[in-house]
């Protein structure tokens, strides 16, 4: 790859990194201010069909624009009705896809909302189907753009969607709930807000094709049936693998979406109880996003490092930057968990306005390191050319997860679900790293900084336990719940970063990579 390619590679590769962050970041975010104004019993409805829309966003966001931009890009390098008939096969075999998934979910919402144990669910099942519609536009533009080395678009339109799409939430949510509508309707109009979003998205994009005057490309002739059949294979079984990694968490939800509720209605709870401790479930949700977003935002960025270098055969390249990869993850995923495991009960309160269901949310918080952990890996192991490995381990994992929601939720209610999440991403973790460690030795690794953070974590522990409880002599209004987790955030973070610096637990290449690491890296060697 020439000097010049390698940079536009990796500018284009932050650009992309930053606006998923920015994404991430927005989608964890407004489930707060939304669960305050729907509650719990308004935010279980709307969370049962969330990874309905959640699916449709990743497919069109990640795994089917990469196959695309990378199928794109080997056909850019012929003739130019290559290229066309390229992106004419791919957006032919999503329309298919989008036109089939649109009409199972709409004309079988009923059937699905009953699987789920709630027939009032139908409505907003019917409009999350209109998201696979737009699955062919967004999939093929963006593929084409990242193909060309234009990233921009592709980062734009993503933060425009999901800016109008929040907005949209909760504006309808406020006005529909204001105006005494029922909170069924009010989850359709969420629902419908997310829709909105979506074709703001693609409003934008759209100006970027007539700019570029990509859309001739899709009514040239000469598109054979061979290479047709040839390019929708590798779109539908490549781009299915490459999704899996992406819907990991939505996955989990789905299953619950379709388990939890109904289980819980099974085992005698009744209907409205069992909506409610669904909702309060949920909560959850934003949580274990933003402490992903946290754990890997960081350590992504080596990702295309790594593929890079596999590409020029830079087999120390790859090693030290996977290791670095790898334990930057576990230590910020061990860290966020911990920390956030210490905070539960003024978080929750602070953000939910109640502490409900404090000891299953913390139970949930452990997803945090698993996922954050398969993340990387999974990145890791697709750079290195594993592509179905990733997809094939977290198949794995949700049978797991929904063999032990089955068992555990008619024993343990909400925390049986919370094990089986748990569980079922342990499974996928261990799986993951033992296939990464016949390439790369990161098992060991692991097991040499285990010691270290542990002491780091009980350090932070014994600190913030000590602080949350001279903060609690305040009292336990919101606003000293309030106080108590922002605080609590600052002091635990500086306990175990300093910690983990003076334990050496990571190189301090490594450490300037987390936020302030650079600054304590500095001090550290002032003192020396």
């Amino acid at each position: 790859m020439p000097k010049e390619q390698s940079n536009q590679f990796m500018h284009g590769a932050l650009i992309l990194t930053m606006a998923a962050f920015i994404v991430k970041l927005l989608s964890a975010v407004y489930r707060v201010p939304f669960q305050n104004i729907v509650g719990d019993v308004g935010f279980y409805i709307y969370q049962q069909v969330y990874p309905l829309y959640g699916i449709a966003a990743v497919l069109s966001s990640s795994g089917f624009p990469v196959i695309i931009s990378k199928l794109a890009a080997e056909s850019g390098v012929g003739k130019r009705n290559h290229l066309a008939h390229g992106l004419q096969a791919a957006f032919l075999t999503l329309l298919l896809v989008g036109v089939s998934l649109f009409s199972i979910l709409f004309f079988a919402a009923k059937f699905i909302a009953l699987s789920m144990g709630d027939v009032g669910l139908t409505p907003l099942i019917k409009i999350s189907a209109f998201m696979f519609l737009f699955l062919p536009f967004f999939s093929v533009w963006r593929g084409y753009f990242q193909s060309v080395g234009k990233m921009t678009p592709t980062a734009i339109s993503q933060v425009t969607e999901q800016l109008a799409r929040v907005t949209a939430i909760l504006v309808f949510a406020y006005l529909l709930t204001s105006k005494g509508y029922s909170l069924y309707d009010v989850g359709s109009g969420a629902v419908s807000g997310s829709i909105l979003g979506t074709i703001f998205g693609l409003l934008i994009l759209t100006i970027y094709v007539m700019r570029n005057k990509a859309i001739r490309m899709l009514f040239q002739k000469g598109l054979s049936f061979r290479k047709f059949y040839k390019t929708a294979q590798i779109v539908l079984v490549h781009g299915t693998a490459i999704c899996l990694s992406g819907m990991l968490l939505i996955l989990f939800q789905l299953i619950d979406s379709f388990s939890l509720y109904s289980l819980l209605v099974q085992s005698g709870i009744s209907a409205d109880e069992a909506k409610a401790w669904k909702g309060v479930f949920d909560r959850g949700q934003p949580l274990l996003q933003l402490g992903t977003v946290a754990a890997s935002s960081f350590s992504l960025a080596l990702v295309p490092l790594i593929a890079a270098a596999w590409m020029k055969d830079e087999e120390d390249v790859i090693h030290k930057k996977a290791i670095s990869a790898i334990k930057i993850t576990t230590v910020i995923g061990v860290g966020a968990t911990a920390g956030l495991v210490n905070i539960m009960k003024p978080t929750n309160a602070m953000l939910f306005a109640n502490d409900e269901g404090t000891f299953v949310l913390s139970v949930l918080a452990i997803a945090i390191f698993f996922s954050s952990l398969i993340l990387i890996c999974s990145g890791i192991l697709q750079g290195l050319g594993h592509v179905f490995a990733p997809g094939k381990f977290i198949l794995i994992g949700l049978l797991v997860k929904m063999g032990l929601n089955i068992l555990f939720i008619p024993i343990f209610d909400t925390m049986g679900a919370a094990i089986a999440t748990i569980t079922g991403l342990a499974v996928i973790t261990v799986l993951m790293l033992k296939k990464l460690n016949k390439r790369v030795v990161v098992i060991a690794v692991l097991k040499k900084i285990f010691t270290k953070l542990i002491v780091a974590v009980l350090a932070m522990t014994a600190v913030l336990q000590l602080w949350l409880f001279l903060i609690s002599l305040l009292g336990d209004g919101r606003l000293v719940f309030t106080f108590a987790a922002l605080s609590g955030v600052m002091v635990g973070a500086a306990i175990y970063l300093v910690m983990i610096v003076k334990s050496h637990t990571l190189t301090a290449d490594e450490i300037a990579l987390i936020p302030f690491g650079k600054r304590l890296v500095r001090k550290e060697r002032e003192r020396k």
